[in-house]
């Protein structure tokens, strides 16, 4: 894959000002969605690759995984992507439509696959210094050449992206290819009834191997809403703590930087906001960063309060630790907003697992 220069510091002047997080009305979806999906093949069982002989097919990809839950949770909403004219491809359209996405500014590649990957259970690493780690999961691409990887500026029309009052995007796709790379820079190039931009750092190791990961914080400079890990960041760009990386990233409207179970801090021209994650029983851990965008956007698209959102991203996170796979179901609207109006108090004591109703619906349960 080629790997292109690195990226230049940016010039001040070229970056949008700050906006207000509230997206405008008036556009066709709540949020369009634009990345790659593959298709994720699963051992059934708790095997290594090495030794497993059945697999469980599903579909994955960090933008269509929020597009989804977005979906789930009420919002109008677009997915764009890239997929090959083959079997894998038509069970990728037929996933995420079923789940209520609009697919089709989505486009079928005659002569490029649709990617497949495999992976065991188990969480992903983020950083360089942990790839054996016996907890961590056995992640295996075969994405390369692949349809998504085809996407630029000559590929994917403008005007189907900005058609959401949010283009939510990740660094994932940037990592693609020289194309895709392009496509994401043309789309957030400061200019005339832009949507709000929601960007997940998304930093995969494996991607970056060579190349120079600055283009992520370059591309993050360039939003509104900026999602990124506390381990990422150090991975990525040396970056340690929330002040240093709200000093890297002065220009977001928001900067919500994650930690883990630690919790979660937002950053804003009014002030910072830390929210901490409630307990939860994990089950499997993919998807969970994906659903905290979900989450924290989908309350962004409603106008509810920074705090509101954060919890919101929580709580829709727990959903996806709770269960195995890439997408769960979002928790249900009014059940989220009784556990994100707790006090701090009670927000503390929520206990969140697997089919526990005793007071708290499907994903969680409260304690006396």
């Amino acid at each position: 894959m080629p790997t292109g220069p690195t990226a230049p510091a940016p010039d001040p002047a070229s970056l949008p000002a700050a906006r207000s997080v509230l997206p405008p009305d008036g556009a066709p979806w709540d949020a369009v969605c634009l990345g790659e999906t593959m298709v994720v093949l699963r051992p059934e069982g708790p095997e290594r690759l090495a030794d497993a002989a059945v697999f469980t097919r599903g579909v994955g990809g960090a933008e269509s995984n929020v597009a989804c839950l977005l979906a789930g949770a009420g919002h109008r909403v677009r997915w764009i992507g890239r997929v090959g004219a083959d079997g894998f491809g038509d069970h990728v359209l037929a996933e995420i439509a079923a789940r209520g996405v609009d697919v089709s500014a989505v486009r079928r590649d005659p002569h490029r696959p649709t990617g497949v990957y495999f992976r065991t259970g188990g969480e992903r690493c983020a950083t360089s210094e942990r790839p054996t780690d016996p907890g961590l999961a056995e992640v295996l691409y075969h994405r390369a050449g692949s349809a998504a990887s085809a996407m630029s500026p000559a590929t994917v029309d403008r005007s189907d992206a900005h058609s959401g009052r949010v283009l939510h995007l990740s660094g994932i796709t940037a990592a693609l290819s020289d194309g895709c790379r392009a496509l994401l820079y043309e789309l957030t190039a400061p200019r005339p009834g832009r949507p709000l931009l929601s960007f997940d750092v998304n930093h995969r190791v494996g991607l970056w191997r060579g190349r120079d990961p600055a283009v992520l914080l370059d591309l993050a400079r360039r939003c509104d809403i900026v999602f990124v890990g506390a381990d990422e960041a150090r991975a990525a760009w040396g970056i340690d703590g929330v002040d240093a990386l709200r000093s890297a990233l002065p220009e977001p409207s928001v900067l919500v930087v994650k930690d883990g179970g630690r919790g979660a801090t937002a950053h804003t021209v009014d002030g910072t906001v830390h929210v901490p994650a409630p307990s939860v029983e994990v089950i499997g851990p993919t998807g969970a960063g994906d659903a905290f965008a979900a989450g924290f956007l989908s309350a962004t698209l409603r106008g509810l309060p920074l705090r509101a959102r954060l919890r919101h991203g929580h709580l829709t996170a727990a959903a996806a630790l709770t269960v195995p796979g890439d997408v769960a179901e979002p928790p249900d609207r009014a059940l989220a907003d009784h556990l994100a109006a707790l006090d701090d108090a009670a927000w503390g004591r929520l206990r969140l697992g697997p089919d526990r109703t005793a007071g708290a619906g499907p994903h969680g349960r409260r304690e006396p």
